[in-house]
């Protein structure tokens, strides 16, 4: 994945620490008001773990190490308005002992640690919409996975994965 080669602008990480995952309750759109994993937007020629890396780095303050980080796969997304996007998932596992404390306020919104079974919750409305679908296989999947997200009046109507090759 060299980064002028890539399918895709955008990453997302999980960072995960014992059955608690780091989100970010972001100010600004697309998820505006929604918890999210940290990540953003590939600068030229920067590749998906380069941009990962940085972003965890900005959006946190957490030094993360490239052979920290797994790449979990791809997740795409089309609404019923055709928009389709995608963007490069990766899981980073923070030692058990890592204290971080939250909830924090920084210029992208307020961190906090969320319980993995609230995000998995049926019903929970507090995270993204595709989240509770997909966070699962992120988390214990071996291999990386194509994540198929499909969106009407911005709900998540199907959803699909499969190995990447």
């Amino acid at each position: 994945m060299k980064g002028r080669d890539t399918l895709y602008k955008y990453t997302l990480c999980f960072l995960k620490r014992k059955d608690e995952i780091l989100m970010l309750n972001r100010d600004f759109a697309p998820v505006q008001g929604l918890w999210n994993g940290i990540g953003g937007k590939m600068k030229e020629g920067e590749t998906p773990l380069d941009c990962i890396i940085r972003e965890i780095d900005e959006e946190t303050g957490i030094s993360i190490k490239p052979e920290e980080v797994t790449f979990k796969g791809i997740i795409t997304w089309e609404t019923d308005l055709g928009y389709q996007d995608g963007l490069y998932v990766f899981l980073a596992d923070i030692p058990s002992a890592t204290h971080y404390e939250t909830p924090q306020k920084t210029a992208e919104g307020i961190l906090d640690w969320k319980k993995i079974s609230w995000l998995l919750a049926p019903g929970q409305l507090g995270a993204g919409e595709m989240i509770p679908h997909y966070l699962l296989n992120v988390l214990n999947c071996r291999e990386p996975l194509k994540h198929v997200c499909i969106l009407q009046d911005k709900k998540l109507i199907s959803y699909e994965f499969t190995h990447l090759s």
